[in-house]
């Protein structure tokens, strides 16, 4: 009796493997027009048949409706149709409105009404390109580029010119060996697309992108204008400088007028978390820091904690990845317990991220304690918040409010959240949010709460560095679903994306 069920699930998975694989340059055309399509908050972009089907299936385990592909393809298809202008469009959350209330529309006109700020506008977007200069080459250089490449879309974006590196011995030999760790990376995978060398002009062509390669010693005596730079963000993400009259070096290079720091800024250098307190950051700013990984994973759920339930007081502790700073053998360091060998130990060390909350979030100064344990794996690690509330509540009350914050909040690019009772670090190498809920872990008794927040503190933290870059930038698209519009281009939905 169970093969017709059995036969029935094959002949449903194909079908939706035919709407997917239709979808995809669909997907594809839109992009090139910078219509970027998301299925709540996961861009679907350059994915291949089985990562649209995985987002599907994601989306209908966590929001527990029967959204599928059958559901988006005809919404797609209509997106498609219309003449739209550059914008951010949620297709996961368009289809669960209009499967939720139609309105009495027909798909077409509901599709249509929902995009009328946007049809027929050539003007939906009033940014410019971008130039962006990556100082420094390491992890999270490497990726950022990685992000910038696959961002690229129509044009109208970051769009990065060059990396900066100090002088090496052999110039050609560098190129080389640098285009090498772009295209092959033991954690996160091969590039994806092409990379070519052009040893002549000391450049990696990405994906039909130009990236320079600039050799120098002295952030603040480049002249970027002779690569045709101008106007650049600099992201720096070497560490050297931390601080304003450091990080100040590269605005006296001609061809610089911003720089983004990716890790905590000291002193009175900003540091900005994306989606949480990205409202602190203004056009004059000049100088801005993206924060630490940990900081980025943590402070956009405390915010929704606190201001969902109130957090009297709590400690963070946190079992993060082995970093470059920490040595493969047992040497000295000049920190305290670093020097053991970072494959081999759980090294206790401290953490910067308690001590830029009271920055981030005025609300929870001097309330958070904290402490960092180095363990013995390369990428991916977990926050555990132990929070003292306000007011009592329950796991279920906890659990539903994190997930609705991941799929419907302003921050669900920002926070993430897992149903599985079976996943480790490794599932989320690749993941874009800033912080991933594990539910399953989830302990609440009486007011106090333990939330476990996994966070790829390489790939997810540049995800949250190239999103500040975005809005330092004033890379600002119309978002839909959104409200209505109302004649003028700054009423684009409800808010901006900037996120991506």
């Amino acid at each position: 009796m169970a093969k017709p069920r059995l036969e029935s699930a094959f002949a449903d998975f194909k079908q939706r493997e035919a709407l997917a694989e239709a979808m995809i340059p669909m997907i594809g055309s839109l992009y090139r027009k910078n219509v970027v399509i998301y299925i709540h908050g996961v861009p679907l972009y350059n994915q291949s048949v089985i990562d649209l089907m995985k987002a599907h299936r994601f989306v209908r385990q966590i929001e527990n409706n029967e959204m599928s592909e059958f559901e988006t393809h005809p919404i797609l298809k209509i997106l498609c149709e219309l003449e739209l202008g550059p914008a951010h469009i949620d297709i996961g959350k368009l289809t669960s409105n209009f499967m939720e209330n139609d309105r009495g529309l027909s798909p077409k006109d509901y599709v249509s009404k929902e995009c009328s700020q946007i049809l027929g506008r050539s003007d939906s977007v009033s940014h410019s390109p971008r130039d962006v200069v990556v100082y420094g080459f390491g992890r999270i250089g490497r990726l950022v580029t990685r992000l910038l490449v696959e961002k690229a879309g129509g044009g109208q974006n970051l769009v990065q010119k060059a990396v900066v590196l100090r002088p090496p011995k052999d110039l050609v030999e560098d190129l080389n060996k640098r285009a090498s760790l772009l295209r092959r990376d033991s954690v996160h995978g091969s590039f994806n697309g092409t990379i070519r060398v052009d040893e002549k002009n000391h450049a990696l062509i990405c994906n039909g992108n130009v990236i320079r390669f600039i050799y120098a010693k002295d952030p603040g005596k480049i002249d970027y204008t002779r690569y045709g730079i101008t106007d650049a963000l600099v992201v720096d993400s070497t560490g050297a400088w931390r601080d304003a009259d450091g990080l100040e070096q590269h605005l006296n290079s001609d061809g610089v007028s911003k720089v983004l720091l990716t890790t905590s800024g000291k002193g009175d250098v900003k540091n900005i978390v994306s989606g949480a307190n990205s409202d602190q950051l203004f056009p004059e700013d000049k100088i801005v820091a993206a924060a630490s990984c940990t900081t980025n994973a943590i402070v956009p759920i405390l915010k929704c904690m606190n201001d969902q339930f109130g957090i009297e007081s709590g400690h963070m502790e946190t079992v993060h990845a082995y970093t470059d700073d920490q040595n493969l053998h047992d040497n000295t360091h000049s920190k305290e317990r670093r020097g053991r060998s970072a494959p081999l130990n759980m090294v206790l060390t401290e953490t910067n991220a308690t001590k830029s909350i009271g920055k981030l979030l005025p609300e929870l100064e001097g309330k958070l304690t904290g402490n960092s344990i180095r363990v013995p794996v390369p990428n991916v690690s977990m926050a555990i918040l132990n929070l003292n509330l306000e007011r009592k509540t329950s796991v279920i009350e906890v659990n539903d409010f994190l997930r609705n914050m991941a799929l419907d909040s302003s921050m669900n690019r920002q926070i993430d959240f897992t149903i599985s009772s079976e996943v480790v670090s490794t599932d989320f190498i690749g993941n874009r949010h800033a912080g991933i809920i594990d539910s399953h872990a989830t302990i609440v008794n009486g007011s106090k709460v333990v939330l476990y927040v996994w966070y790829d503190n390489e790939f997810g933290y540049s995800c949250q560095v190239v999103r500040v870059g975005q809005k330092m930038a004033g890379i600002k698209y119309p978002f839909v679903p959104g409200k209505p519009f109302t004649g003028e281009i700054s009423d684009l939905g409800t808010r901006s994306a900037t996120n991506q």
